[in-house]
């Protein structure tokens, strides 16, 4: 890609298919892609959120400068997973603490911690609305959480005998798949 197209960042993101063959993107499915990015982006810098051992996660402007913005604690142990909501108004933190915790998206500020399961939250991830959160952990369940507000899960999802190790929403949102230890998948509707 051109050096301007690299939005000032010193590397670039590349994916391909199963096969093995890697394209790059040309034409309008480059432009519209690029168009997306930045209607997502809305003028503000883009951002990144490291989590670590030491319980903590930090916010960086990669594009912008080699050291963190902010540093964010509040987790009892070890961090294992974060992810931004689809708009970017918010991320989370999942830990083997037992704990999700909510934080804005662009100051990370936190917000709330999403208490409920009894083991460690493994994964999470957020409806392409950006209006619900699931978290799939240790104690066989999956949670569904209402977003910003998180006072209680709004539903919890049994039905695994093990530790549930992965999830993801469908792309039109209206429903989540849940795979677990015990070898199985589900399909939950939304």
């Amino acid at each position: 890609l051109p050096e301007d197209r690299l939005l000032n960042n010193d590397y670039v993101c590349r994916t391909g298919p199963f096969d093995h063959t890697g394209r790059v993107a040309e034409g309008d499915l480059q432009e519209a892609a690029l168009e997306r990015y930045k209607a997502m982006m809305g003028g503000e810098p883009e951002r990144l959120v490291s989590g670590s051992d030491d319980f903590t996660l930090f916010l960086w402007h990669p594009a912008i400068d080699k050291h963190p913005i902010k540093r964010m604690t509040g987790h009892q142990q070890a961090v294992n997973h974060i992810a931004f909501s689809p708009d970017g108004r918010y991320f989370c933190s999942a830990s083997f603490d037992k704990k999700v915790k909510v934080w804005n998206g662009k100051s990370g500020d936190f917000l709330c911690t999403l208490t409920g399961h009894v083991g460690a939250v493994y994964q999470v991830t957020w409806s392409p609305d950006s209006r619900y959160l699931v978290s799939a952990s240790k104690d066989s369940t999956a949670k569904l959480w209402v977003i910003p507000s998180g006072k209680r899960a709004k539903e919890t999802l049994p039905g695994h005998a093990d530790e549930v190790y992965a999830l993801d929403w469908a792309p039109n949102g209206g429903s989540v798949a849940t795979g677990s230890k015990d070898r199985t998948i589900k399909i939950w509707k939304h």
